[in-house]
């Protein structure tokens, strides 16, 4: 090693006085140059981490508490060996910073990685490991990643790229949706349109999700919800179980939490990769829809001792993991290992992480998968005011963006309604999932759980004061679809390859009378019928409504409720039930649009209307808060008034008895009316004056009741 420029010394000069003053010399290189294996270098900008491209070069940060020495590896394109070295010089190190420019370099030409020096102590936690390719923890873009399905060349040694960020937003701002107006859709990218039967140009793609665009805006949802799209492997655990291909499909198993999973790009986006994701948003959000990435923290990819090494273990492996005395992994996530988060490097990096993904991206809100490993200290034990949920609600370039807590892990916390929130967090609300399933299947004394669930989960938050809080769901990509809640009995998870030993086994589901496909018109009947409730009363509860795609057209996993591998029919949705259960797809358009034109449902908007509550119970007979008369039966009455508009006042009433039942309305003022706005017995909606304030409903259904002037 050696410089290109002497050192300059600046020699003192006297003065009149007699003081001494320093005087620079006329010409002075104040940024000598190493030359390294070819390349020149200088010392980079240290607080810009990852690999960055800059005017005549590419600056490398990188940090690590433990290495005694790291070097930076240049590959070229599907090369296995690199073609340079370049070790960081000792004084390119400050702290546990090491930064570099390495000039004339264009981004173009070339991929990268480190090998990473220091001690070996594993009881310590300390794996350092010199002869491994590890990739940078900040890499914008992940090599060898971009076709589905096959191993990149060199194996688990992966390689990054750097990214140009030229990508053009024009004037686009967000929609900045009230949380109260919200309609989330959870799907998986690929899944969604990789099916035949999808009809797109570009299927599995993001491209492909765009082009269902005009599908979302006639179904009338205003948030999609991605399923994991940071770069993830999903050869990892890659089995073949009778001739079927199991892959790590839904991808929470991260490798990179800055890049996006290449795999899910139409074309091969070399130094650009994500402008097909940031054209998706960009174009979702100009027609006021809202993309939310569901996010893993939790834990990463590499898994336990057992599993791979490519990125963090390299770097400083007891600051990213959760380690045991005798330096094994706690695993409260069930997939091996769980990431330190609320270490100051770990969290500054996930900080770090959310702010470029809102600032790159422009990405309007995260799902947190099993956020509650993220309120635990390094050795596990659940924090009051856990440091890095408290920044993440109080970061100023977060301000805007909408937060959702899965609030339990694998391990047993179960945080709904108690998650630290600072009134900035929403959550999953398991237990309207929980509660609304056992509900409407018919379960004894769930009414009055149930009811407190549709009113808005008022025992969970209202004694935090926290506003819009619960994201309201009665299926997810975790469990049955919503045709398969009402086909299924139990599990049929085989195809996984673990002898249905996998997925839950208390699913809150009923099959109808029979076990899967029948050709029983009448059980067909109750199964749509059943699907109508559960999405009614989703449209008429207080909170922030989501719902699995494919649900609205009757999409079956064929009683998989574990689907987490299935690359295939199983999980892929099938477009052809659109066609054959448009009045299921009509209903949720038709029940989507009446959550939308009452606001009533979506928030408290006064203390009541027309001399009622904004929220009261009723049974059969009207004001029977505590449910007499009926232990099936749940009323509720929402009612309030904006200023200068008409009162809103809805009824919705659910029958989750097996016969008919009578039932009595509140009486309303003289000047209005009862109109029935949804009934579940029919598949075909139309609003119905009603001049009585007793009606009968039947088994197994749901009635929506809206009042207007007369």
């Amino acid at each position: 090693m050696k410089q290109d420029t002497q050192k300059q010394t600046i020699a003192p000069e006297p003065t009149n006085t007699g003081v001494t003053k320093l005087s620079l010399p006329r010409t002075i290189h104040l940024v000598p140059l190493d030359c390294v294996d070819g390349f020149e270098i200088r010392p980079g900008f240290y607080e810009i981490n990852g690999a960055t491209a800059i005017p005549g070069g590419v600056n490398f940060t990188v940090y690590s508490r433990g290495a005694t020495s790291i070097e930076l590896l240049l590959f070229r394109r599907m090369e296995d060996e690199p073609f340079a070295v370049i070790p960081f010089p000792a004084h390119y190190r400050i702290g546990n910073v090491y930064s570099m420019i390495v000039f004339k370099l264009s981004i173009e030409e070339f991929e990268y990685a480190y090998r990473v020096d220091g001690p070996y102590d594993p009881e310590k936690g300390l794996i350092f490991d010199k002869n491994r390719y590890l990739l940078d923890p900040y890499a914008k873009a992940v090599t060898g990643q971009s076709q589905w399905g096959v191993s990149a060349p060199w194996g688990q040694h992966y390689r990054a790229r750097v990214v140009k960020d030229d990508f053009d937003w024009g004037d686009m701002a967000s929609p900045l949706l009230p949380v109260e107006d919200l309609i989330i859709y959870e799907l998986h990218v690929r899944g969604y349109t990789k099916h035949d039967s999808s009809g797109v140009f570009h299927p599995g793609t993001f491209d492909g999700l765009m082009e269902k665009l005009p599908y979302l805006l006639e179904l009338g949802v205003n948030v999609v919800e991605l399923m994991p799209i940071f770069e993830f492997d999903e050869m990892q655990d890659y089995r073949e179980i009778d001739g079927e291909k199991l892959y790590n499909y839904w991808g929470y198993n991260t490798v990179s939490f800055f890049s996006p999973n290449t795999s899910y790009t139409a074309s091969t986006e070399y130094n650009r990769e994500g402008n097909e994701l940031k054209n998706l948003i960009r174009i979702f959000n100009q027609h006021g829809i809202e993309v939310f990435l569901d996010v893993v923290f939790n834990h990463t990819a590499e898994g336990n001792e057992n599993g791979p090494f490519f990125s963090f273990k390299g770097f400083d492996n007891n600051i990213y993991y959760m380690l045991t005395p005798d330096g094994k992994y706690y695993n409260f996530s069930g997939c091996g290992n769980s990431l330190n988060c609320n270490h100051p490097v770990v969290h500054q990096m996930i900080l770090d992480c959310l702010r470029y993904w809102t600032i790159t991206y422009r990405v309007n809100g995260f799902r947190f998968d099993l956020a509650s490993i993220l309120g635990r200290d390094e050795y596990g034990a659940p924090m009051n005011e856990p440091p890095l949920l408290q920044s993440l609600a109080f970061d100023p370039i977060l301000g805007n963006v909408k937060l959702i807590a899965e609030a339990w892990d694998a391990a047993g916390l179960y945080q709904v309604g108690t998650f630290p929130a600072w009134n900035r967090w929403a959550e999953w609300n398991g237990k309207y999932r929980d509660d609304l399933r056992r509900y409407l299947k018919g379960d004894d004394g769930m009414a009055q759980a149930a009811a407190m669930r549709i009113a808005g989960s008022k025992d969970l938050y209202n004694t935090n004061n926290r506003k819009n809080a619960s994201v309201n769901f009665i299926t997810c990509h975790d469990g049955f679809t919503l045709y398969d809640l009402y086909s299924y009995n139990e599990k049929h998870n085989q195809k996984n390859g673990w002898d249905n030993t996998d997925g839950a086994n208390d699913n809150a589901s009923w099959n109808c009378g029979a076990e899967g496909e029948t050709g029983s018109v009448l059980i067909n009947g109750l199964r749509h019928r059943m699907m109508r409730n559960a999405f009614a009363i989703l449209m008429c509860s207080r909170g922030i409504p989501m719902f699995l795609a494919g649900d609205e057209f009757c999409n079956t996993q064929f009683g998989n409720n574990n689907a987490y591998c299935q690359d295939n029919i199983t999980s892929w949705l099938n477009w052809n039930l659109l066609k054959e259960n448009q009045d299921m797809f009509r209903f949720f358009q038709y029940m989507i649009r009446f959550r939308k034109e009452h606001r009533i449902l979506r928030a408290n908007i006064s203390d009541g209307a027309c001399g009622f509550p904004d929220t009261s119970f009723h049974g059969v007979t009207p004001w029977h808060s505590q449910f007499a008369g009926h232990e099936h039966y749940v009323g509720i009455l929402f009612a309030g008034q904006e200023k200068n508009k008409p009162p809103q006042i809805v009824y919705v009433a659910s029958n989750a008895y097996w016969e008919e039942l009578d039932v009595r309305l509140p009486h309303l003022p003289a000047d209005m009316h009862w109109e029935l706005a949804a009934d579940t017995w029919e598949a075909e909606q139309r609003t119905n004056i009603f001049t009585e304030n007793t009606f009968t409903i039947q088994a197994r259904s749901v009635m929506v009741w809206a009042a207007k002037e007369r």
